[in-house]
C-alpha cells in the first residue's frame, strides 16, 4: 500500500513541474508554436512515467 501511495504522489509531483515547465515555456517568450516541440517531449514522458507507476505498482504480479 505504501508504495502505491508514494508512486502515487511521485508521479504527481512530476507531473506538476513537467507541465508547469512546458506552460511556462509556452506563454513566454516562445509562444505557443516554439513550445510545441517541448509539449510533444513532455507527454510523450509523463506517458512513460505513468506506465512506469503502473507497472511497477498497479499490475498483477506473477
Amino acid at each position: 500500500m505504501m508504495e502505491k501511495i508514494s508512486g502515487l504522489i511521485g508521479t504527481a509531483l512530476i507531473a506538476t513541474f513537467v507541465l508547469g515547465l512546458a506552460g511556462s515555456i509556452s506563454t513566454g517568450f516562445a509562444g505557443f508554436w516554439g513550445g510545441l516541440p517541448f509539449w510533444v517531449i513532455c507527454v510523450f514522458v509523463l506517458a512513460l512515467v505513468v506506465y512506469d507507476f503502473w507497472d511497477s505498482c498497479l499490475r498483477p504480479k506473477k
